[in-house]
């Protein structure tokens, strides 16, 4: 893993070719920490380039970020507390509003199911 400067809006990506995963250095810790959980899934998965965000890849890898960051338990007393919101969920997580828009999302996939 690597630490530089990155272009505005990337956070970090994983280069298949050298297995090497690279984070914005300007991030902050938590948001270092869900970038590179994510970066970890597609390298497990040995996930090649930036896919866009519709592709399996990166769907898979927004979603076992989620799974892996939060606790059922702690998102669901969150909710209770702050409602819909987002970010104060997300603050109290200490996780991205990201993370917690995947999270949210698969919660509704799955009632709908």
């Amino acid at each position: 893993m690597e630490e530089c400067r990155l272009q505005q809006g990337l956070c970090g990506f994983y280069y298949e070719p050298k297995r090497l995963i690279v984070l914005d250095e300007t991030l902050l810790d938590f948001q270092k920490r869900c970038t590179l959980c994510h970066e970890l899934v597609h390298a497990h998965n040995h996930d090649r380039g930036c896919t866009p965000y519709g592709s399996k890849a990166e769907r898979r890898a927004r979603l076992c970020t989620a799974f892996r960051l939060i606790n059922p338990h702690e998102y669901a007393m969150a909710e209770r507390m702050y409602g819909a919101d987002s970010y104060l969920i997300a603050c109290e997580l200490n996780v991205t509003i990201q993370v917690i828009e995947d999270y949210k999302n698969w919660l509704h996939d799955s009632a709908v199911s």
